[in-house]
């Protein structure tokens, strides 16, 4: 009875170690490949965020760290991606969280050009519900296209809410926290720039390494 409960653990061990192994080869052989599908993505983002014609220089490399709770709804540091034009700073794409989502966080990224007005407002994540507040979601209707073209005009700007609170966005029809939760990250992404532009720009590249 040990010797047979000695071989099926021996059996076991080394099935383990085969699988372990397995897993690390096709993690090493895949890593290269999912880097590049999510440069892809990234790219592919920061381009409807930030316009083609706007920048000349790569913006996934032009990467920053940020961190700043109050505006950036997180402690966490958030990339911002600086564009440039002839080798002027022309703009930014910010990654922020909106916190209070009804279902949790909603990760965004805001595109701003050199004097504020939003160029593109993308939603990266959320967990908010389908057929409601998942209408955030580009995929789902082009809401999120509304901030496009915008600006803000100081903290107390009353247009930069939803149609409920007196604001111009659209909410949604049994969902009004969702849109408002993002309006407000928009927000404070818009307020960030404004008050911290200057040394956004002066700030060395960091994000080697960050997802």
């Amino acid at each position: 009875m040990i010797n047979a409960m000695k071989k099926s653990g021996g059996i076991l061990a080394i099935f383990a170690l085969l699988s372990t192994g397995l897993v690390a080869v096709t993690n090493l052989l895949t890593a290269d490949r999912i880097q590049e599908q999510q440069q892809k993505e990234l790219l592919k983002v920061l381009n409807q965020v930030i316009p083609a014609q706007s920048h000349d220089n790569e913006l996934y490399k032009s990467c920053t760290l940020i961190t700043n709770e109050q505006y950036l709804g997180t402690p966490v540091p958030m990339p911002a991606y600086l564009a440039s034009l002839n080798g002027k700073p022309n703009g930014v794409a910010i990654e922020a969280i909106a916190p209070d989502g009804y279902n949790g966080a909603i990760k965004v990224i805001v595109g701003l050009d050199s004097v504020g007005t939003v160029t593109g407002v993308r939603v990266l994540s959320h967990q908010e519900t389908p057929g409601l507040g998942d209408k955030i979601d580009l995929r789902v209707t082009n809401w999120v296209e509304s901030f496009t073209g915008k600006k803000l005009e100081g903290e107390k700007d009353p247009r930069w809410a939803v149609r409920k609170d007196g604001g111009e966005f659209d909410q949604f029809t049994g969902a009004t926290i969702t849109p408002r939760a993002v309006v407000k990250a928009v927000k404070n992404v818009s307020l960030y720039y404004t008050r911290h532009q200057q040394a956004l720009l002066n700030q060395p590249l960091n994000c080697q390494g960050e997802s």
